[in-house]
C-alpha cells in the first residue's frame, strides 16, 4: 500500500528531499563521504556519527538519518522507489561487514561500522545530557514499551516522550503522527523493518516535527531482550549475520543464505565498474576487435583496394591517396587516409563553394560537388574513398567504430557541449552512419555520438559494423 501510495504521489517525496536537503548544516557536511552502489555514505567513527546527530537534534535542524548494509542493497536493486527514499535521506550511515567488504573491492574507504545497534545507547546517553527527548514507533505490541524502561534504567535522565508499537498503533498513521508531534520529541526512532520503515519516513516526513528521525530497523528487538546481541567477539569479527541466522533459521535463511551470496556479487561488479576495471577491459577487447576484422579484411579487399588505386590514377594521374589531418581521441591530431575522390586542386576551390552548402553549419557537405572525380562518385556513394582508414586503424589512430574523426576548423567552431565526441577514439562507422549519414542534422550527430560513448560495448561495435553493410551498399546519404 505504501509502495503503490508513494509512487502515486511523488510530490511527497520531493518535498520530503527539499526539507532534508536544506536542512543540512555544519554538523553533517564536515563528513567527508564515499560512493557505493550510487549511495553516498557518510564517513566517520560512532562519536562523531552521534555528535552530529544530536547537534541536530539541538539546533533544531530537520534531518532523516537512515542505514545501508547489504539487504538494504539487495531491496534497492529491486525496488526503485525505496531507493529513492535512501537517496533523499540527510544522512547515509554504512551498516554490516557487507558494506566493509564493499567497499575494499570498490578502494572506497569507509570509517566504522556505523549500525543503528550500535549507535542507539550511545544515541541516549547523549540525549540524556542533552536533556533531549526520544521517541521509538515500531515493534511488536509492548517491544518498544520494554526498550523505553531498559533504556531508562541504564541512563536515568533519559527523557522517554513516547512509545507506539509497529502494529496495531501503526494502523492509524494519522493518529500516530499527531501522537509523535504530541510529545515534542526531539529524536524519533523508527523500527518497522526495511523497505517499510525508509517508506513511511519519506512518504510522512514532512508531517512529523521532530528534528531527527531515524529509520532503524530491529534495533528494538534487541534492547528489549526479546532477541540476544551477538557477543563482542562475534560481532568484532563482522560475523553477527551468522548469529541472527542462529536465532532465527527459517525466518532469516532467505536473507542471508542467498542474500549475501547476491550482495557480494554485486559487491563485485560495484567494485569492479568503481576501479574502471570494465573500461580497460572494453578497451583491450576492442582493440583486439579492431585488429583482427582490419587484417582480416586488407586481405579480403587487397585485390579490390588495388582496382580502385589504378582507376584514381588513370583518371588524372594524380596522387591515389588523399591524407588530411583531423582531431581524434582527447584532442589529438592524425593524419587520416583516404582514396582521393576529388580534385587535385579540390582544397584551393573550396573557398569559393562555401556559400553553397547543403547544410547550415559549420560542417561543409554539397550534394553535386564539382570538384568530385568521375570514379570518385562512384567509390563516394559506397562509402569506398574510407577504405584506406583502414590503416588509421592499425596505426592505431582509429577504431572500427566511433565518432566520426572532425576537422580541426569544425572543432574550433564547435560549442563546448559537442567537445565529448572527442572523449572516444573515432572510427571508420557509427551510429549515425547506418542512420542515413549526411542527411541526418550535425546536432543529432553529435547526440548520437555522445550516446554512442556513453552506452559503449563490444556486442553493439559488432551490430554496428554488421548495419553498415546494408547502409554502404543503398547509399543513402552519401555525397
Amino acid at each position: 500500500m505504501l509502495h503503490q501510495k508513494l509512487l502515486a504521489d511523488k510530490s511527497n517525496a520531493t518535498e520530503y528531499n527539499t526539507l532534508d536537503l536544506r536542512s543540512l548544516l555544519s554538523s553533517w557536511t564536515k563528513f567527508d563521504r564515499s560512493e557505493l552502489f550510487g549511495f553516498n555514505l557518510i564517513r566517520a567513527d560512532r562519536e562523531s556519527a552521534a555528535s552530529a546527530i544530536m547537534q541536530s537534534a539541538r539546533s533544531n535542524q530537520k534531518v532523516t538519518v537512515n542505514f545501508i548494509n547489504a539487504h538494504c542493497i539487495n531491496i534497492a536493486t529491486k525496488d526503485s522507489v525505496y531507493r529513492e527514499c535512501l537517496k533523499a535521506s540527510s544522512a547515509l550511515l554504512p551498516d554490516g561487514s557487507g558494506m566493509s567488504i564493499a567497499s575494499k573491492l570498490a578502494k572506497a574507504p569507509l570509517g566504522e561500522n556505523l549500525n543503528g545497534t550500535d549507535l542507539f545507547p550511545i544515541l541516549c546517553q547523549k540525549a540524556a545530557e542533552a536533556g533531549k527527548s526520544i521517541y521509538l514507533h515500531g515493534g511488536e505490541p509492548k517491544v518498544a514499551e520494554q526498550v523505553a524502561k531498559n533504556m531508562k534504567k541504564q541512563y536515568p535522565d533519559l527523557m522517554i516522550a513516547g512509545v507506539s508499537n509497529g502494529y496495531e498503533d501503526h494502523a492509524d498513521t494519522a493518529a500516530t503522527i499527531a501522537k509523535i508531534n504530541r510529545s515534542n520529541a526531539d529524536l524519533v526512532f523508527v523500527g518497522l523493518g526495511v523497505p517499510m520503515q525508509e517508506k513511511w519516513i519519506a512518504e510522512h516526513r514532512s508531517r512529523i516535527n521532530a528534528p531527527v528521525v531515524l529509520g532503524v530497523g530491529g534495533l528494538f528487538d534487541y534492547y528489549s531482550g526479546r532477541i540476544p546481541r551477538a557477543p563482542r567477539l562475534v560481532r568484532a569479527a563482522g560475523m553477527e549475520w551468522a548469529w541472527r541466522l542462529m536465532q532465527e533459521p527459517q525466518r532469516l535463511a532467505n536473507r542471508y543464505l542467498v542474500g549475501n551470496i547476491s550482495f557480494l556479487a554485486k559487491a563485485a561488479v560495484n567494485g569492479w565498474h568503481a576501479r574502471g576495471l570494465h573500461q580497460k577491459v572494453f578497451v583491450t577487447n576492442k582493440r583486439v576487435l579492431d585488429l583482427t576484422l582490419t587484417l582480416l579484411g586488407l586481405i579480403l579487399i587487397g585485390p579490390f583496394f588495388a582496382a580502385i588505386s589504378l582507376l584514381i590514377l588513370a583518371e588524372d594521374r594524380g596522387p591515389v591517396f588523399f591524407k588530411q589531418v583531423r582531431i581524434g581521441e582527447n584532442g589529438q591530431p592524425f593524419k587520416m587516409w583516404k582514396f582521393r575522390s576529388m580534385a587535385v586542386d579540390a582544397e584551393q576551390r573550396l573557398k569559393k563553394l562555401m556559400e553553397q552548402s547543403d547544410r547550415d553549419d559549420v560542417c561543409f557537405k554539397m550534394k553535386n560537388d564539382p570538384r568530385i572525380t568521375k570514379i570518385g562518385k562512384l567509390i563516394r556513394r559506397f562509402s569506398m574513398d574510407e577504405l584506406p582508414q583502414l590503416i588509421n586503424v592499425l596505426k592505431g589512430d582509429m577504431s572500427l567504430v566511433g565518432p566520426r574523426p572532425a576537422l580541426p576548423k569544425e572543432v574550433m567552431q564547435r560549442p563546448n557541449k559537442s567537445m565529448n565526441r572527442l572523449a572516444g577514439k573515432p572510427g571508420l562507422t557509427c551510429t549515425w552512419q547506418v542512420s542515413g549519414r549526411a542527411e541526418i542534422p550535425f546536432e543529432e550527430q553529435v547526440k548520437m555520438d555522445e550516446e554512442y560513448l556513453s552506452h559503449q560495448s563490444v556486442l553493439k561495435d559488432i551490430s554496428l559494423l554488421v548495419s553498415t553493410v546494408p547502409a554502404v551498399l543503398t547509399g543513402r546519404g552519401a555525397y
